[in-house]
């Protein structure tokens, strides 16, 4: 049997979009009851991600439309489907890019099933939270701290456990120089996830204004891309063991790799459809690698939110409620957001 809870009366709203590219619009929908394995939380925060444009676009396949986009989750679950253990009524929740897995392929069972060829997204797989309520798997629940507000762990759930994630399974060691590239959404959590995790950390943007900006985030070291070459002045601190790259510029990104010391890294976490340009000789007689890094399962994303509360790091956020989703898309879309928008719902 289904256990459940009254979670919120009145009719239940959604952010839709009816066909590819078009605008959100607030209609009301069906509650729906968990099925066996899923449980349903009541959305009080959904952070608006870029990613969430691939979806709205239908560029992901197996989108289908009308769409409810939104994979940076949190809130409370009120109702539990058959077979759901480990998990209660009113537990305080967390769904990122993670919504589930197959569970029986190469990648689920050897602990990678973010990479999972049937990897179910949120508003790809079933519809997203940019609503009151939605239904996942049980699989994809992370478990939010109680230091942390919904506001603030929502964009956790993807920006956060991305950057953390990538760092924390890196060759890097406390004390190493770590540089992160970018400090728009990712970045600016980026670097304070490095400071915390004890790395000499460095910030890469683009002009002097951004500096204090870098120092304020918690960057012992800002390098302006536009004054010089980011490899000199990475070469002059010794060389990055880690370049951690959140920009969308592969000639950014390229413009990095001979700051990179004796088998650096560059991760590179920023999605570009554009060629990274890099050579062998650039990468072999250092040891250099370059790779690509995808977000993380539940239980990474249960770590960034506990490491979050822990040490004090925090997206910084512009809240926006939910009859607003257009607005704010709009602003995160156009690169206006300082740094993650967040939707909530009031409830």
């Amino acid at each position: 049997m289904s256990a459940s809870t009254t979670s919120h009366t009145g009719p239940l709203r959604a952010a839709q979009i009816a066909a590819p590219q078009d605008t959100p619009t607030l209609v009301e929908v069906v509650r729906r009851e968990p099925g066996p394995g899923s449980v349903r939380i009541t959305v009080e925060a959904c952070g608006v991600c870029h990613s969430d444009l691939l979806i709205s676009s239908g560029m992901l396949p197996g989108t289908t439309f009308p769409v409810t986009p939104g994979h940076e989750i949190a809130g409370r679950i009120d109702a539990l489907g058959e077979n759901v253990t480990g998990w209660q009524v009113g537990d305080r929740v967390a769904v990122g890019w993670y919504g589930g897995s197959c569970g029986h392929c190469d990648a689920c069972r050897d602990g990678d099933a973010v990479l999972c060829p049937e990897l179910s997204i949120p508003g790809v797989a079933y519809p997203g939270g940019y609503a009151d309520s939605v239904v996942v798997p049980a699989v994809a629940l992370a478990a939010i701290p109680d230091e942390l507000t919904a506001v603030e762990a929502a964009p956790l759930a993807c920006a956060g456990v991305t950057v953390f994630n990538a760092l924390r399974r890196t060759a890097a060691r406390p004390g190493d120089t770590v540089a992160v590239l970018g400090l728009g959404g990712l970045g600016h959590l980026g670097v304070q996830f490095a400071q915390k995790m004890g790395f000499d950390t460095v910030a890469i943007a683009r002009g002097q204004e951004k500096r204090d900006l870098a120092h304020k985030l918690g960057a012992a070291h800002y390098v302006d891309s536009t004054a010089g070459e980011p490899a000199q002045a990475l070469q002059s601190l010794g060389g990055a063991k880690v370049v951690l790259a959140t920009v969308t510029s592969s000639e950014a990104m390229s413009a990095t790799v001979d700051g990179l010391g004796r088998r650096g890294e560059l991760v590179i976490v920023g999605i570009s459809p554009e060629h990274i340009n890099v050579t062998p000789l650039q990468l072999v007689p250092n040891a250099r690698k370059v790779y690509g890094h995808a977000s993380g399962t539940a239980v990474d994303t249960q770590d960034t939110l506990r490491f979050a509360a822990q040490t004090g790091v925090r997206a910084w956020v512009e809240e926006m409620p939910l009859e607003e989703t257009a607005a704010a898309v709009a602003r995160m879309a156009e690169g206006r957001a300082r740094f993650r928008m967040v939707l909530t719902t009031g409830r």
